[in-house]
């Protein structure tokens, strides 16, 4: 993983994902698998920004995201380098702007990608 994942401010994992979220761990699981969430490993241990969970749910606009990176040729580990990279166009990460409401803004970025 790249020095870019340093700014995430707080990583949890899935059980702590499971306790914040009050659902099973196995749901955190297909969150991750269906890119609700995104999920990283670090020092052996999946893990998960926890910024990415909002009032108890997954972040609605990071899936749509995730999938147009992912149709893009990225790999899920790239996908979250992405969202945590600063891009001038924004200006800031997108990651800070799927935070403060602006997912169109950010999706036209990673549809650029595609091209």
């Amino acid at each position: 993983m790249s020095d870019v994942l340093a700014s995430v401010a707080s990583w949890i994992t899935v059980p702590d994902a499971a306790d914040l979220m009050g659902v099973p761990l196995g749901r955190v699981r297909r969150f991750i698998e269906e890119h609700h969430l995104v999920a990283v490993k670090r020092d052996g241990v999946v893990s998960i920004p926890a910024e990415t969970i909002v009032d108890g749910e997954p972040l609605a606009s990071l899936h749509g995201t995730v999938v147009v990176l992912l149709d893009s040729g990225y790999s899920i580990d790239s996908a979250v380098e992405w969202l945590y990279t600063h891009d001038d166009s924004l200006p800031g990460t997108p990651m800070e702007f799927l935070l403060k409401g602006h997912k169109s803004a950010v999706r036209r970025l990673a549809m650029m990608q595609a091209l």
